[in-house]
């Protein structure tokens, strides 16, 4: 398996992390046929755990074939529906796509100004997907007047061009310099999107030239998925950054969370035989996905992939391998391994106690009964002997913290995502180091000798086995939110893994520069 964004499969619910869900508004139009516009909006708003306004600006009779007629409300009525849902319901990111006409611009325009939203993500919606005109030339302008109150825009490369008066790019070179004479034109960032441009590849860039951003562009690439369905494609990636940058007040962020999903939606489109014509994309392929056993353990996996590449990179492990690891270092690590294990034995004893079967009761307690038995083994044979500090680290102090803290309030399901990387990053590191021993000649002059060889332990693999399993079929029957927490968990728990291998090197760091 290879490392992906967890967003690919699973985009993070705001409830999960116990942050308020996203309130976000969608002005733009209604398709019928459920593909594009609000309906569009819609589902990926509620697709990454927000709460879902539609304001409409436009009425249309369109289907995957195309649009046959367009009919706009009266302008002052949009207005009525604007100043109905601001009057009473804090609006915490809004998304504006089909505008039709400049009085509907002109609207629009004003109720921004008076009311100031914290994220605004435009779609400047000229043409459709099925290259039908969706906004009338003589609104053109009136459109320009709207940019500089976005702090995000998304054309697509036609309409980029059309806003720049220019032809269209035509290679990716030409976008981005397209794409920064809009953002230095309008004083906010641009989305360019690559994926009009022929080849393999679909990339899209940050652009932002005022340094709001890390740097004037990020780019984040991507494969083209070959499928006619990528109706909507504009509108559902606009609402979903929309949302999700209420959340992370972050657009590299926003936009690497929200990518890999709209990625996922294109790839599983055909699955949901809309039409005869430029289908849709699927929006909740990732809920669907999440049924299948196997499928949350392999989302996890590609989870931990790059916090293994970064222990296997750490001086500790290569000193432990190697065998030339400071003393010093590896009592540090003993000392914090066995107050680690004490917490982490009443984590899985709570497993055990929220346990749906008398199998994982089992499981769990005897886990629970394992990790102090370790705990006293180490006192007694290895530190007795060795000079290291008792007190807890900050390292492991916080990674306990976090295991206690989900044990006490998460449910089954999210205590067992939490519980996991100790049982699989250490397997996955333990059989890597071993082989490494083995593979060297197995040296009997190395320093760590013994302790290698403890991670050969079968027994040890096939209760990291169990545990998986477990994990994967508490998430099989889970919700939504419920799995979103689980990975949350779960990701947060191999980050401290991850930073625990590294604690005694900055414990080293800091007695020496305290003796200085």
């Amino acid at each position: 398996m290879t490392a992906s964004s967890y967003s690919s499969v699973y985009p993070l619910d705001a409830r999960a992390s116990g942050r308020p869900i996203p309130r976000v508004l969608s002005i733009a139009g209604s398709d019928p046929s459920g593909g594009a516009g609000v309906q569009a909006d819609l589902k990926s708003i509620a697709a990454f755990g927000g709460y879902g306004m539609a304001a409409i600006t436009a009425l249309t009779a369109q289907n995957t074939r195309g649009v046959s007629a367009v009919h706009v409300p009266p302008a002052h009525f949009l207005r009525q529906q604007l100043e109905a849902i601001s009057g009473d319901i804090t609006i915490d990111a809004v998304k504006i796509g089909m505008l039709g006409d400049a009085a509907v611009i002109d609207e629009v325009r004003g109720w921004l100004e008076e009311v100031s939203p914290v994220v605004v993500v435009l779609d400047p919606v000229m043409v459709a997907t099925s290259g039908d005109r969706l906004l009338r030339e003589s609104a053109e302008k009136a459109l320009r007047s709207l940019l500089p109150l976005a702090h995000l825009m998304t054309p697509n490369l036609p309409e980029l061009a059309m806003l720049l008066g220019e032809p269209e790019a035509r290679d990716w070179v030409s976008a981005l310099d397209q794409g920064k004479r809009l953002a230095a034109e309008y004083g906010n960032t641009v989305l360019v999107k690559g994926g009009h441009l022929p080849g393999p590849e679909c990339p899209d860039a940050l652009v932002n030239t005022s340094g709001l951003l890390s740097q004037d562009v990020i780019e984040v690439a991507g494969p083209k998925v070959a499928t006619r369905n990528s109706h909507g494609t504009g509108c559902s990636l606009s609402s979903a950054l929309a949302t999700v940058q209420a959340r992370t007040g972050d657009w590299e962020v926003s936009l690497r969370e929200v990518k890999p999903w709209l990625l996922g939606a294109l790839k599983a489109s055909d699955a949901l035989h809309v039409g005869q014509g430029n289908g849709p994309v699927n929006h909740f392929h990732h809920f669907q996905v999440a049924s299948k056993p196997g499928a949350f353990a392999a989302a996890m996996w590609n989870e931990a992939v790059p916090e293994l590449e970064a222990i296997y990179g750490l001086p500790f492990i290569q000193g432990l391998q190697s065998g030339e690891l400071p003393e010093r270092d590896f009592n540090y690590y003993l000392a914090q391994d066995a107050i680690y294990l004490n917490g982490y034995s009443r984590v899985l004893a709570r497993a055990g106690a929220l346990a749906p079967t008398e199998e994982e009761q089992l499981f769990w307690a005897k886990a629970s009964q394992q990790c102090l038995e370790v705990e006293s083994e180490l006192h007694r044979n290895w530190l007795s002997t060795r000079e290291a500090s008792t007190a807890t680290g900050p390292v492991t102090k916080s990674y306990v913290d976090h295991l206690l803290a989900t044990s006490a309030a998460g449910s089954y399901a999210v205590v067992l995502a939490a519980i996991l990387p100790c049982y699989w990053l250490y397997a996955e590191v333990g059989q890597q180091l071993h082989t490494a021993y083995v593979d060297a000649g197995a040296p009997a002059d190395h320093a760590y000798a013994d302790w290698l060889k403890t991670y050969a332990d079968e027994d040890f693999a096939a209760a990291t086995r169990k545990a998986i399993n477990f994990t994967d079929g508490a998430a099989v029957v889970a919700s939504g939110t419920e799995r979103a927490a689980m990975m949350d968990a779960f990701i947060q728990s191999c980050r401290y893994e991850t930073a625990f291998f590294d604690a005694p090197r900055l414990f080293a760091q800091a007695s020496f520069t305290g003796a200085q």
